[in-house]
């Protein structure tokens, strides 16, 4: 079941504000930033502010109120950056390749001929990178 924050979480120090992020969306109970590792730029993460460890612990409200937010990122993301189409992806523990144990939703723009298998293994964005594409995003919504 989710809790307030876990004080060990790096997802729960981003939404704590005690880290830093790219943030594209927030609301009471949904956060959304870029992924340091930019599958392709606009790749974003939509996770709860309260600490659920993955799909197995989420409560459906707020699975729902993700999803929610999700669809209204993508259609920024395909504004922004007008890509061929979108990934959603989710993993859950870590035989599905589950890394950050803070339920997170990623939107993945696809564009023909990418390398979506490299996206684990991309290199880290520069914050201004990161930022320049916050912004695309954020003025698409």
């Amino acid at each position: 079941m989710p809790t307030q924050a876990d004080p060990n979480c790096i997802f729960c120090k981003i939404v704590a504000g005690e880290l830093p992020s790219s943030k594209v969306y927030e609301d009471d109970r949904v956060y959304a930033f870029l992924n340091l590792q930019q599958a392709n730029p606009g790749h974003t993460l939509v996770i709860p502010k309260e600490h659920a460890r993955n799909i197995f612990d989420i409560d459906e409200d707020t699975a729902a109120d993700i999803n929610r937010v999700a669809v209204r990122l993508a259609r920024a993301i395909r504004a922004a950056f007008q890509p061929d189409g979108l990934n959603t992806l989710q993993n859950s523990e870590p035989a599905a390749m589950q890394s950050v144990f803070h339920y997170h939703l990623h939107l993945i723009p696809r564009y023909r001929g990418d390398d979506l298998l490299a996206f684990a293994h991309a290199p880290a964005a520069t914050p201004d990178v990161l930022n320049g594409n916050a912004d695309r995003i954020k003025a698409a919504l």
